[in-house]
C-alpha cells in the first residue's frame, strides 16, 4: 500500500502552481501597475503610444500577457504598415503624375502622339531618338512642356505651403491665404496693371506680385508680434484684417482702371497658366526648389508642435523660430506661385486633407506627399482647363474652386473620420504623454491633460490614468487609496 502512496504524492503538487509567478519574479521587481506597464510599452515602442485611429483593436489594459504582446509586437507591425502605406502612396502619386504629364503634353488642339513626345525628349537629352517635324517640335517645346513644368512647380509649391500652414497653426482649415500672402500678391499685381507700370516689361506684374506677397507676410508677422512672442490667434486675426485691407485696395485699383486694364486684372485674378514660358519657369524654379528642399527638415518639429506649444518647448523645440522660418518658407512658395499663375485656390487646402485621410497626420510623409499631390492636382486641372471647352480655355482658378468647394464641403461633413490636424509625435505614431512626463517631471498632471486636449491627443492605451480629474474630496480619497 505504501508503494502506490510514494509515486502519487509528487504529481499532486508539481511546478504549475508554484512556478506560475516565477516569470514575473525573474526581473527582480514587483509586478508593475497598469499605468506603469503602459509606460513600459511606450518605452519599448520607442517612446510613443498608439495612434488614436489605431486603438480600436488594442487589448484590455489589465491583461499582463496581452499588454506585453501588444507593446512589443503590434506597434512594430503598425509602424511597418504605415511605412509601407507611405511608400505605396508615393509610388502611386509619382506614377499618376508621370502619366498626367505625358497626357498634358500630348492632348490639345494640336495632337501629339505620346511615342513622338518620348522620342523627342530622348533626342533632346542625348539618349537617342529623333527630332519631330518643325511645327510639332515647336508646339511641344515652346508651348506644351513649359506649361506642364510650370504646373508642376506651382502645384507642388501650393500643396507644400498648405501642409506647412496647417502644421504651424494646428488647424486643418489653414491655408496660405489665411495670413494674407495671396491677397498681398494680388494687390501688387493689380496695382502694377492699374498704374500701367512697365519698368521690367512682361516681368513687371510678376515681380510686383512676388514682392507684395513677401511684404504682406512681413507686415502681418510684425503687427501680430507682442512681447517677443507671436500667438497663433493674433496671427490669424491680423491676417484677416490685412486680407480685408488688401481687398479694399484691389477694389480701389479696379475703380480707377480702364476697360482693358480691368480685363487683364480679371484674367489674372482668375488664375491661369496660359502665359507659361521657359523664362517664367526659370524665374519660379529657384524659389520653389529652395522652399521644397527646406520644408521636410522641419517635419519632426512640426510633429512635436502638434502636442501643443508648451509640451513642444519642453521637448526642445524653439517654437518662435520654427514659426518664423516656416512662415517665410510658405511666403516664398506661395508668392512665387501666385506671381506667375494668379490666384489659384483650394489646392493647398484639399491636398493635405486627402493625404491625411489616406496615410495619417505625420509630417514626414505629409510634406513631400502634399507637394506631389499638389502637382498632380494642378497638372490635371490645367489639362481639363485646356480641353474641357476647346478651343476656348477655362480659367484654372475657377476650375479648382468649382470642384474644390463641393469636395471641401464633403470633407467637412465627414470630419469625424479625419485624423486630427496635429500630427502624431515621431516616436511611435500616437500622442503619448510618457515622454513628456519623463522630460518635464515637475509639470502638473492637469496641465498635461490640458495640453493633450488642446493638441487633440489622448493618453496611450495600456492602463487607466491616475491623474484623472475627480470632483470633491471623494475623488482625492480614491486617488490616495489607489496610490
Amino acid at each position: 500500500m505504501s508503494a502506490p502512496h510514494h509515486p502519487a504524492t509528487p504529481p499532486a503538487t508539481p511546478a504549475p502552481d508554484t512556478r506560475a509567478p516565477a516569470p514575473a519574479k525573474t526581473t527582480g521587481t514587483p509586478a508593475p501597475a497598469p499605468e506603469d506597464r503602459a509606460e513600459e510599452a511606450t518605452r519599448e515602442d520607442g517612446g510613443g503610444g498608439t495612434a488614436p485611429e489605431d486603438r480600436a483593436g488594442t487589448t484590455a489594459p489589465g491583461d499582463h500577457r496581452t499588454g506585453t504582446a501588444h507593446g512589443a509586437g503590434a506597434p512594430g507591425a503598425e509602424r511597418a504598415g504605415r511605412r509601407g502605406r507611405g511608400t505605396l502612396l508615393t509610388a502611386a502619386l509619382l506614377a499618376v503624375l508621370l502619366l498626367l504629364c505625358l497626357l498634358s503634353a500630348a492632348l490639345g488642339a494640336y495632337h501629339l502622339p505620346p511615342g513622338d513626345i518620348l522620342t523627342s525628349v530622348q533626342h533632346r537629352v542625348g539618349l537617342g531618338g529623333h527630332a519631330l517635324e518643325r511645327s510639332a517640335e515647336s508646339v511641344l517645346w515652346n508651348i506644351r512642356l513649359p506649361r506642364v513644368v510650370l504646373a508642376l512647380l506651382v502645384g507642388a509649391s501650393l500643396g507644400c505651403a498648405g501642409a506647412l500652414m496647417q502644421g504651424v497653426f494646428g488647424n486643418p482649415l489653414a491655408e496660405p491665404g489665411v495670413i494674407g500672402i495671396s491677397s498681398g500678391a494680388a494687390v501688387g499685381a493689380v496695382g502694377a496693371i492699374a498704374l500701367g507700370l512697365d519698368f521690367l516689361g512682361t516681368w513687371t506684374v510678376a515681380l510686383c506680385a512676388f514682392l507684395a506677397g513677401l511684404a504682406t507676410v512681413t507686415a502681418v508677422y510684425v503687427l501680430s508680434r507682442s512681447g517677443g512672442r507671436t500667438e497663433v490667434v493674433t496671427l490669424i486675426l491680423t491676417g484677416i484684417a490685412v486680407n480685408a485691407f488688401a481687398g479694399a485696395l484691389i477694389g480701389l485699383f479696379v475703380f480707377f482702371a480702364d476697360n482693358a486694364q480691368i480685363t487683364e486684372i480679371t484674367f489674372w485674378q482668375l488664375g491661369s497658366l496660359a502665359q507659361a514660358t521657359w523664362p517664367k519657369v526659370l524665374a519660379v524654379l529657384p524659389f520653389a526648389l529652395a522652399g521644397l528642399a527646406v520644408a521636410p527638415f522641419w517635419a519632426r518639429r512640426l510633429d512635436l508642435l502638434a502636442l501643443g506649444e508648451r509640451p513642444a518647448r519642453h521637448l526642445g523645440v524653439d517654437v518662435e523660430r520654427l514659426r518664423l522660418v516656416l512662415i517665410l518658407v510658405v511666403a516664398l512658395l506661395t508668392a512665387a506661385a501666385v506671381a506667375v499663375a494668379g490666384v489659384i485656390t483650394f489646392v493647398g487646402l484639399l491636398v493635405p486633407h486627402l493625404l491625411r485621410m489616406a496615410h495619417g497626420p505625420g509630417h514626414r510623409f505629409l510634406i513631400p506627399g502634399s507637394a506631389l499631390g499638389g502637382a498632380v492636382v494642378l497638372v490635371a486641372g490645367d489639362l481639363a482647363a485646356r480641353t474641357a471647352a476647346a478651343p476656348a480655355e477655362l480659367p484654372l482658378g475657377v476650375l479648382t474652386a468649382l470642384f474644390g468647394s463641393p469636395f471641401f464641403f464633403w470633407l467637412l461633413r465627414s470630419r469625424a473620420r479625419l485624423p486630427p490636424a496635429g500630427p502624431a509625435p515621431p516616436w511611435g505614431g500616437g500622442c503619448s504623454t510618457a515622454r513628456s512626463r519623463r522630460t518635464a517631471p515637475g509639470r502638473a498632471r492637469r496641465g498635461r491633460r490640458g495640453a493633450e486636449r488642446r493638441s487633440g491627443c489622448r493618453p496611450a492605451e495600456g492602463g487607466r490614468r491616475r491623474g484623472r480629474r475627480r470632483a470633491g474630496t471623494a475623488g482625492a480619497g480614491r486617488r490616495a487609496v489607489r496610490r
